[in-house]
């Protein structure tokens, strides 16, 4: 009976307060109304969480987060530590491979919560649903939930109670998230009514928005999708695996997510991490992948994390008699694993199905080439949410029409690089988001302290101005953002307020601008149409074709249509490919997929007639992979492509040619 739904003593038109929350249960700590409606441009207003993992206690065999989001049984049984974490922490070994230190704390949680949640703790549940609701009523308006999980992290962990498989865990993720929906729906009367709801289009979000509620849009974050790993570098899944897994996502509401996530797989190679932890997932990829991380020196001012001088790592143990971690060099910071050809098939595929790549994870060499195939054909659905691509590419990210979000950094730090990348927000007119990673096993903010300079003073309003937010409590615990730091979602209004008093209010507007950049973003994913490409199939000659008497190089492989075919030129200079589209166009853009043997200087010419031809434009640096050219539209039958200096001591190769009206 204690822990059934009780009636609410507020007023009944406080629509944003349950008729039947359970008790006991959490505070919220928020009063006021929250805002709904849009702006005067009628545009959406709200914070965005682009990275978070409601359900990842789900995920790495059952047992390696702690604690649930919600259950019907009440809060006694959502906040309980894991059984092995009983009596004092000792078998607590996550914690001590990721923090250090013995892992040992008071596994007690609700009611008296005093060791867990904290912002140090990465395997205690920091997204209990009534938290979740504290930063809607704070002002959020949109959270992305990654459904996350890692199929090598669970196998060598020592405590599961589950399997390992992936997309197992993705499944019952989904799940659980429309659970949790139909679980705030049953507090306000019925289906639909309450504030958390799952969205799987941008028109839903921003109505959902409106209504003043929390629009839920589900990612995948996951090592392995689709099954595609790879062993001593041969691919374990295929291209039809690809496609029904996409087909399969998509039908779970799913519209963003990772390629690669944490070790290199069949599709694309990763971003490292750092230190310890960056050994005991080096260690993880050589169990999954039989390779441990390759590197080489970058070749632009993109990098991967560094890996020299690897720390020790209790998971080090786990490697077989005789193997170790290399070392690397200081100078080699690139991973030399970018996009596979799967990999290029995965993203083209989630580009046909309207989704968004995250591309946070990725080495430098795979964000490249999704970007340039992104760009040569304006897609505009790409996502960094925490903070895990090479900063360098913000620009281009934002050039497409893509977003971005900060991880949840301290407060001094998040207002630092808000400030960097502030020009560019003002260039092309977006606002900001931030990832909190939440039971991500990131770490958060920690207390800057009680007699910090600008501290956050208890009650404070909301940006908005209609709510006042006061200490979050649970239980017998009372958090304050001074002195816990960012321990649990609940406090994410208190983290703003933060931001505010350490940035002021211009940091914080960006932010209010999130959910709207977001749903633009996604909006303009959901309406890309592919441009008609007006040489595919075209009439195609060249200066020359090299011979084999095998395969075909001819000129009309490269407008066929297929990556499976090229046209090759003899190995020497001044060589060029010629396009007759059939008739007068209006050409602005034209695309090269180049083959290992690519043009370092050459020419976009354009012609009418096929006698007189005026250079459209022009490089001297290229360096191969997928080349756009954009140029004031011109008028033009003829397309050619001069190639006036080679990259290497082959021809001029080119798998396909792209010639687009805008």
């Amino acid at each position: 009976m204690a822990l059934g739904p009780t009636p609410s003593s507020a007023a009944a038109d406080d629509w944003w307060t349950p008729t039947a929350r359970p008790t006991p249960d959490s505070q919220i700590n928020v009063t006021g109304e929250p805002f709904t409606g849009t702006n005067a441009a009628g545009e959406v207003r709200g914070f965005v969480d682009a990275h978070d993992h409601l359900f990842a206690n789900e995920a790495f065999g059952g047992r390696l987060i702690c604690g649930k989001t919600f259950s019907e049984a009440g809060i006694a049984d959502a906040l309980k530590d894991c059984p092995e974490h009983y009596p004092d922490g000792s078998l607590a070994v996550f914690d001590f491979i990721t923090k250090g230190g013995d892992g040992r704390h008071d596994p007690v949680g609700w009611p008296t919560f005093k060791d867990w949640p904290a912002h140090d703790s990465l395997t205690h549940q920091q997204n209990y649903y009534a938290w979740v609701e504290r930063a809607w009523r704070g002002g959020q308006r949109v959270l992305v939930n990654d459904l996350v999980t890692n199929g090598v992290i669970c196998s060598v962990y020592f405590f599961k109670d589950r399997s390992c498989d992936e997309m197992t865990s993705i499944r019952l993720q989904a799940k659980l998230t429309y659970d949790l929906q139909a679980y705030v729906d049953k507090m306000y009367g019925g289906t639909g009514k309450g504030w958390f709801r799952i969205v799987t289009d941008s028109a839903q979000a921003r109505e959902v928005i409106k209504q003043g509620k929390l629009a839920v849009i589900l990612g995948v974050e996951t090592s392995e999708p689709f099954g595609c790993k790879q062993v001593l570098d041969i691919a374990q899944c295929s291209k039809a695996d690809i496609d029904a897994g996409l087909d399969e996502l998509y039908a779970l509401g799913v519209r963003s997510m990772f390629l690669c996530h944490k070790f290199d797989n069949a599709l694309c190679g990763v971003r490292f991490d750092e230190g310890a932890l960056g050994t005991a997932i080096n260690v993880g990829q050589f169990l999954s992948t039989g390779t441990f991380w390759k590197t080489e020196k970058c070749t632009g001012p993109q990098h991967d994390n560094p890996i020299n001088g690897a720390s020790a790592s209790e998971a080090e143990e786990e490697l077989p008699a005789g193997v170790q971690v290399p070392s690397y060099t200081g100078d080699a910071q690139c991973n030399t694993r970018g996009l596979t050809d799967l990999g290029e098939y995965a993203v083209r595929g989630m580009m046909k199905r309207k989704m968004m790549l995250e591309i946070d994870h990725m080495s430098v060499k795979a964000v490249g080439r999704a970007l340039d195939i992104f760009e040569a054909d304006s897609y505009p659905g790409v996502l960094s949410s925490h903070s895990w691509m090479d900063l360098n590419w913000t620009e281009r990210v934002y050039g497409l029409g893509g977003f971005v979000a900060q991880y949840m950094h301290g407060s001094e730090g998040f207002v630092a690089e808000a400030n960097r990348t502030k020009a560019l927000r003002d260039k092309y007119d977006v606002g900001y988001g931030y990832g909190t990673d939440m039971n991500g096993v990131g770490g958060w903010p920690g207390p800057r302290g009680a007699d910090a300079p600008n501290k956050v003073t208890y009650p404070f309003r909301s940006v908005d101005g209609g709510s006042v937010i006061d200490r979050q409590t649970t239980g017998e615990r009372t958090w304050d953002l001074n002195t816990d730091g960012a321990a649990h979602y609940g406090l994410v209004p208190d983290w703003i307020e933060d931001i505010r008093l350490v940035g002021g209010q211009d940091v914080v507007n960006d932010l209010f601008r999130g959910a709207e950049s977001y749903l633009d973003t996604w909006g303009a994913t959901e309406k890309h149409q592919a441009g008609v490409n007006l040489a595919n199939g075209a009439a195609a000659t060249a200066s020359s074709a090299e011979w084999n008497p095998f395969t075909s190089y001819a000129p009309s492989r490269a407008v066929d249509g297929t990556r499976d075919t090229r046209w090759a030129s003899g190995w020497s200079d001044d060589q060029s490919l010629r396009i007759d589209l059939g008739s007068t166009h209006l050409v602005g853009r034209v695309t090269l997929d180049w083959e290992r043997a690519y043009g370092k200087s050459y020419r976009i010419e354009l012609s009418t007639d096929g006698a007189n031809w005026q250079t459209a434009w022009s490089t001297t640096s290229g360096d191969g992979g997928l080349d756009t050219a954009l140029f004031t539209g011109t008028p033009a039958r003829y397309v050619r492509i001069h190639g006036l200096e080679r990259g290497t001591g082959w021809g001029y190769s080119l798998y396909e040619v792209g010639v687009h009206s805008s």
